[in-house]
């Protein structure tokens, strides 16, 4: 049976029960960001719950996700955090969003904020902004897959991409999300890129715009190879789960040798280097092992 994540009902928790699991910095309230999120906050309220879990020793809530959230609320003097309680004290999986914004959960901020009567001008006036910015980010994701939205909504990808994805039939544009993710490129060039090398039937458009300054065959050229690395990246996926799984076996057999006094006696005696290479191995391992499937 699949466990869930989290608890099916969000919680009102006191901020002072709220325990960060990380320092921001000093001069974090001064950033773009965080006024980004003080401001939606003030206008419609916390729309992402904060992630916390139990504190084991009980009377308080780790905090695993909503780090500038929090420190939002604080500064409103908010007395209570609306908050999702996990199931499992796993805040590493969520360390990666803390001091981030995406574009796409900034267009979600600002559509459900228009969507509750804000008008668009009070919100480019409280962001310090241009009112037609404003409007652009509310239909930043106009046209692009649902599938596509899903895989980029946490990554920090260029605002200019979507505009590209628009250009691509659904389908392409989820291979194009993939093939950026793998190659952790998120951005304008490596999407042009992307659509240079598609073929006209992967295009909104039939006849299909110039992007490149390229001959036919070297288009011809980059269309293969990205067809190559989109399947690279599948087949590697299909089998991420099983290889770690493999690997982290491996990981803890390697680790019970070492703490034997003699097998890790003899090795720094007679192999420093072999000892070393290990040790940066089965440590590479274990950080495999603790990011999250999708940055």
């Amino acid at each position: 049976m699949t466990r869930h994540a989290f608890q099916k009902d969000t919680i009102r928790v006191a901020i002072g029960d709220i325990l960060p699991t990380r320092a921001l910095a000093k001069d974090i309230r001064d950033t773009p960001k965080f006024r980004t999120i003080l401001a939606s906050i003030q206008e419609v309220g916390i729309i992402e719950p904060l992630a916390v879990h139990p504190e084991p020793a009980g009377g308080g809530y780790i905090l695993l996700d909503g780090h500038l959230r929090l420190e939002a609320l604080k500064a409103l003097e908010a007395a209570e955090a609306v908050c999702l309680v996990a199931t499992d004290d796993e805040g590493f999986t969520y360390n990666r969003q803390i001091n981030r914004l995406s574009a796409i959960q900034e267009h979600k901020m600002i559509l459900q904020a228009i969507r509750k009567g804000v008008p668009p001008e009070r919100i480019a006036q409280t962001l310090s902004v241009n009112v037609e910015r404003i409007r652009e980010r509310e239909r930043l994701l106009d046209g692009v897959a649902p599938e596509a939205v899903e895989l980029l909504k946490d990554r920090m990808v260029s605002r200019g991409v979507f505009a590209i994805l628009r250009k691509m039939k659904p389908l392409r544009q989820i291979e194009a999300a993939e093939m950026m993710i793998s190659a952790s490129r998120l951005n304008v060039p490596y999407a042009k890129m992307i659509l240079a090398a598609s073929r006209p039937d992967m295009l909104i458009e039939v006849k299909k715009p110039r992007q490149l300054d390229a001959t036919p065959e070297d288009i011809a050229r980059m269309e293969r190879q990205m067809e190559k690395l989109y399947l690279d990246y599948k087949a590697v996926e299909d089998t991420l789960g099983e290889t770690l799984l493999v690997l982290v076996v491996a990981k803890g057999f390697v680790a019970r040798l070492l703490r034997n006094n003699a097998i890790s006696g003899y090795l720094k005696r007679y192999h420093q280097d072999l000892t070393g290479e290990l040790a940066m191995v089965m440590e590479a391992i274990g950080a495999d092992a603790r990011t999250p499937g999708r940055e």
